[in-house]
């Protein structure tokens, strides 16, 4: 029922309009009232003989009348609401956003007006959605219904069973007025189904057998058409509820399923509000399942604003600092890099068991750091025999292999006693009057210093 009802109604057309409204919901008042006559008096009362069984058919029976009609009536009177004030643009910045020479204008407008309301959803041009009818900036999922003459919060659809547009307020007792519609249906035509075969059966003289249905005239007609009414409209209600429930467990309404919302960061999304089935399931039952089954208000939030998928990722997603932490301390980050990546690095030499599987461009020495490595001079005891040897490749002399101070001794250490051997870095041809001919190699090929 929209705002602007009363206004239409001053009129005589608005008056024979608003009562041509009634009639769907009327006729289903009237049906509810015959079906009511036909279950109790027709198919309980006069023609059952089972006391103890009829008691509890009515007892059922009423259970989920009650139930039919209490959520039926909360979704026809519950009223669509009233979007406040502040959405409302002013008069003077209407006219201005109307004489706007170009789009873009008007965009900076809805755009500044609406810099503090909670709007994420954008027009096709990526402007804040604008009611020219409300005059005001339409929320979230908000959309003007014709009938009504209003903007509708989450807005599903106008409903003439109803008289009045499915939205945030009646969402959830119209989906229960369809789920207890339907079981009510079921219930009525499996406990009339016995009476319903009864009426086809016949004797040989072409009338119904003898105290097969104790119904007679125009009472067996209630039942047979009872139980055909119930089932046209259980198939029908199949259809509708099961429809619907798809809807509630994805988030959509039934306009957001034919076009998709438009956000500001993303574009359209026909899964933007999708939390999560159990979520969003929430979001329209509420979160204490007590009244989850009864038609009392019990929806999340305020019609205005609504989380959506991408908010909830965020914050389901840490940091990566959180990530990281999470995992426990390790001794490699993948900021470190690969040991492949690092400087060349050192660890001493064991001068009794070589490892040949060392890679190459290697210093290997933990005692001193690699930029002292090149401020290591040769011991005292061979400084003279290099000297030698250095003056004979001079005159073009040759050198002997098996010269004593070639060999490593206890004094080619370095610091704290560690040897230490570099490998060369480059590809430099070795000739026969290179020093390194004359200093045997270990088994993995380095050279001494």
């Amino acid at each position: 029922m929209g705002n602007d009802d009363h206004r239409r109604r001053k009129t005589p057309c608005g008056f024979c309009m608003a009562v041509f409204k009634w009639i769907p919901v009327l006729f289903i008042t009237a049906v509810i009232a015959w079906s009511y006559y036909a279950y109790v008096v027709e198919l309980c009362i006069r023609n059952s003989e089972n006391r103890i069984g009829m008691i509890f058919m009515l007892l059922f029976y009423h259970l989920f009348l009650t139930l039919f009609m209490w959520s039926y009536w909360r979704t026809i009177m519950t009223s669509v609401g009233r979007i406040p004030d502040q959405w409302r643009i002013p008069d003077e910045e209407v006219s201005r956003l109307f004489r706007a020479d170009s789009p873009d204008t008007q965009k900076r407008i809805l755009n500044n007006f609406a810099r503090d309301l909670p709007v994420t959803n954008r027009t096709m041009n990526g402007s804040v959605r604008f009611c020219e009818k409300c005059k005001i900036i339409k929320p979230d999922r908000a959309h003007h219904c014709s009938v009504c003459s209003c903007c509708v919060l989450k807005m599903d659809h106008h409903c003439p069973w109803v008289n009045n547009c499915v939205n945030f307020y009646n969402y959830k007792y119209f989906v229960l007025f369809l789920g207890y519609a339907l079981v009510y249906c079921l219930y009525v035509a499996f406990t009339s189904l016995h009476d319903f075969v009864e009426f086809w059966k016949y004797d040989n003289n072409g009338y119904s057998a003898q105290g097969q249905l104790n119904a007679s005239g125009m009472g067996r007609f209630h039942i047979l058409f009872l139980f055909f009414i119930a089932i046209m409209f259980a198939i029908s209600l199949v259809s509708l509820f099961g429809y619907h429930i798809y809807l509630v467990l994805v988030n959509r309404t039934t306009l957001e399923s034919f076009r998709a919302p438009i956000f500001r960061v993303g574009g359209p999304d026909k899964n933007g509000y999708n939390l999560g089935r159990y979520a969003n399931f929430c979001e329209v039952f509420g979160d204490d399942w007590q009244y989850w089954f009864l038609p009392v208000f019990s929806s999340r939030g305020d019609g205005y604003s609504y989380p959506t998928s991408s908010d909830q990722s965020r914050v389901s997603t840490s940091s990566p600092t959180q990530r990281y932490d999470a995992m426990g301390d390790t001794t490699t980050s993948r900021l470190d890099g690969n040991p492949t990546d690092k400087l060349i690095g050192a660890s001493p030499l064991d001068t009794t068991n070589h490892h040949h599987n060392q890679s190459p461009h290697q210093v290997r020495s933990t005692s001193v750091l690699p930029t002292q490595l090149l401020q290591i001079q040769p011991p005292s005891t061979c400084r003279d025999e290099l000297n030698e040897r250095q003056q004979k490749l001079a005159n073009g002399q040759s050198l002997d292999c098996s010269t004593p101070a070639a060999m490593s001794s206890p004094d080619e250490r370095g610091v704290n006693g560690a040897a230490v051997y570099i490998e060369m870095i480059g590809d430099h041809p070795l000739t026969s009057a290179d020093p390194a001919k004359g200093f045997p190699r270990p088994p993995n090929g380095d050279l001494p210093v």
